[in-house]
């Protein structure tokens, strides 16, 4: 039987950057970007020695790396702040008085802070903390909309030195108990509600019910959001507005070492003992800071717009602090892409003047699936680069992407990272790197990657693999909270000194990287070993699909069966030749071995808030099972009852 993850799918199609955009880039052409890259693997001391010194340190460090497998140190003795660092510093310039936080809510309220009042709000919200007995080193737990106060209320914890871990506002009463007893956190943050589609979200009262057996949390600070009504706990729960009538804007940084952590993220999806990933200060920093530089090549005068939630280690690294460290002007939305239209999204970048937009694969999907009249009544000429992040982009949607939003002229910056790698591990530089639709390219500085067998052996290329990364990097997690053994078995075990990133991966002739999902979603068929995400993206470059997931279930004959769910355009016909036609169209694209053995065609997909297709649900349905295990997340829990109804 097979070892490798096959790969059959082909992309000849090779996109330069644009000469105007590549004649502003930092990193100008493929062979600077080659010589960087070089000095990063060759001499990372040297290359991060003089990143780091961009940064504003209260103390120097000693050593840059101290690195004893799998645990990793950086800038070793040095001191400073991240708050500092996105914040202080940039008030002795014209900075000052630029906008910092652009937010628009649901219902469409907006309202911009500059710099200089985005310290003020920290400031005071960090005396709250301290008046409310939060000290250096305390846990925090944040459970709040993306607004503007989810961004102070980190930066805040991290002025004082208190360890935050934000769980996104879709979250359930059980999950915020589960974080609350894995942290041990002695404050909770929270709002009343917050909107999504038009309804309020009832934020406090899942906190009361996470709360009702008795936990480490003493004090729970309410932000006054939707205005529904809410119970009061008297002793335990105080309102944000009125402690902030008892403190001043005073609130100097505490300077913390290097290796102070910064936050803890669960991580979502998983069963079992939540997996709190931990992240601190000064590598952390340095790595959101460069790749927010280099990839998203961010200028004073851009208006940057990250559309994931704050919950989500997308929002921490490119919404709060990447934007902030770089004097970046970051915008923030509250609710759903196609409330009250499907038109949401577009209408924002041209009100608010969006010149750079990363956003998810499953949300580009949606927009296709939405069609493209929602976009033609926007004037989207602002944006100058486009991002994808979350899984995969499939290359149908990437050429759909940079057609119909970029109009052709707009780079796309493929981002391949993790919860875990804090900071974006493969993509393309904008001004440098020629990309291919469904290909993150190359590795970021400092990131050594390869495409390994079962053995450990470096593969050839488009022989697909398990990847790995060889050397540590400045953002890596440094654990998994209160668990070392879990982090050394479930990361460094398999090769030794490298950590396995659980994703599959073939390397092409040219050295580009093409992430093929996780290794988890790899299909055993009739012992061939097949990648969901090429049958996804086979499927997809049917002019009738809209998206597509691809599931395996146990069979007789073969080992698995493949599943496919597809969503088809508005104006696609369901006829009965459909489902024949689709199988028959991604043997032509791929081989026979990937046809579907079965092909349901659903409204929508399961998804959660934040878009991501919730498969382990789509093999319970495929495999005629009742749908079982944690459903909380769900966007739409409709979707669920037709899909099962569906023969």
């Amino acid at each position: 039987m097979e070892t490798h993850i096959e790969s059959h799918l082909v992309e000849k199609r090779v996109f330069k950057p644009p000469k105007d955009f590549q004649r502003r880039a930092r990193i100008k052409s493929l062979a600077q970007y080659q010589k960087m890259y070089r000095e990063s693997i060759r001499q990372p001391d040297k290359f991060w020695r003089r990143e780091a010194k961009e940064l504003t340190w209260h103390k120097p460090w000693k050593r840059v790396l101290e690195w004893k497998a799998p645990f990793a140190k950086w800038f070793v003795g040095g001191q400073l702040n991240i708050s500092e660092n996105c914040l202080d510093r940039h008030l002795t310039g014209p900075r000052r008085n630029k906008a910092a936080l652009l937010w628009e809510g649901e219902p469409g309220e907006k309202r911009t802070l500059t710099y200089q009042q985005l310290h003020r709000e920290v400031c005071r919200f960090g005396n709250v903390l301290k008046r409310n007995n939060i000290r250096k080193g305390d846990r925090v737990i944040i459970y709040l909309p993306t607004i503007p106060e989810a961004a102070i209320a980190m930066l805040a914890c991290a002025r004082i030195g208190a360890v935050h871990s934000v769980v996104f506002g879709g979250f359930s009463a059980d999950s915020i108990r589960d974080r609350i007893a894995d942290s041990g956190a002695i404050a909770l943050i929270t709002a009343d509600g917050s909107y999504r589609r038009g309804t309020i979200v009832p934020l406090k009262k899942n906190v009361d019910e996470a709360l009702q057996s008795g936990t480490s949390v003493k004090r729970v600070i309410v932000y006054k959001r939707a205005g529904n009504e809410i119970h009061m706990k008297e002793g335990r729960d105080v309102w944000w507005h009125r402690e902030l009538e008892y403190v001043d804007a005073n609130c100097p940084p505490v300077w913390l070492d290097s290796e102070h952590p910064l936050y803890i993220l669960y991580t979502s999806g998983s069963t079992g003992k939540p997996k709190g990933i931990l992240h601190t200060t000064g590598g952390y920093l340095l790595g959101i800071y460069c790749t927010m530089k280099y990839v998203f090549d961010v200028r004073d005068e851009d208006i940057y717009w990250c559309t994931a939630d704050v919950g989500w280690v997308t929002g921490h690294s490119y919404v709060v602090y990447g934007p902030l460290a770089n004097g970046g002007t970051t915008l923030m939305y509250e609710g759903a892409p196609n409330w009250p239209e499907p038109d949401r999204f577009w209408k924002i970048i041209e009100e608010h003047g969006v010149t750079i937009l990363y956003t998810a694969p499953t949300a580009i999907r949606a927009f296709i699936r939405w069609g493209d009249a929602w976009v033609k009544k926007h004037d989207l000429s602002s944006l100058r680069l486009l991002g994808s992040v979350g899984e995969p982009i499939n290359p149908e949607a990437w050429m759909w992407y940079r057609k119909t939003i970029g109009g052709g002229r707009c780079p796309i910056v493929d981002t391949w990272w993790q919860t875990e790698t804090g900071a974006i591990m493969i993509t393309p530089m904008p001004g440098a790197i020629p990309t291919k639709p469904g290909s993150a390219t190359l590795p970021f500085f400092g990131v050594d990657p390869a495409v390994v067998n079962e053995v450990g052996d470096e593969v050839g290329p488009n022989i697909g693999g398990k990847l790995i990364l060889r050397k540590p990097w400045p953002s890596m997690l440094r654990t998994i909270y209160g668990d070392k053994e879990r982090y050394k078995k479930q990361y460094w075990s398999e090769f030794k000194g490298s950590y396995l990133t659980g994703d599959g991966a073939r390397r092409d002739k040219d050295g580009y990287f093409w992430i093929v999902g996780r290794i988890d979603d790899v299909l055993n068929v009739a012992g061939h070993r097949l990648g969901t995400s090429e049958i996804e993206s086979a499927l997809v470059a049917h002019d009738a699909v809209a998206e597509a997931a691809v599931v395996g279930r146990a069979d007789d004959l073969k080992g698995q069966a493949v599943v496919a769910f597809v969503t088809l355009k508005g104006h696609a016909n369901l006829t009965p030749r459909l489902k024949t036609e689709l199988r028959d169209f991604v043997g032509v694209h791929i081989g026979a071995i990937a046809k579907p053995d079965e092909v349901r065609f659903a409204e929508a997909l399961p998804k959660t808030r934040s878009g991501k297709i919730m498969r382990r649900l789509l093999k319970e349905i495929a495999s005629g099972q009742s749908v079982t295990g944690d459903t909380t997340t769900l966007e739409d829990f409709s979707v669920l009852g037709r899909l099962s109804a569906e023969e």
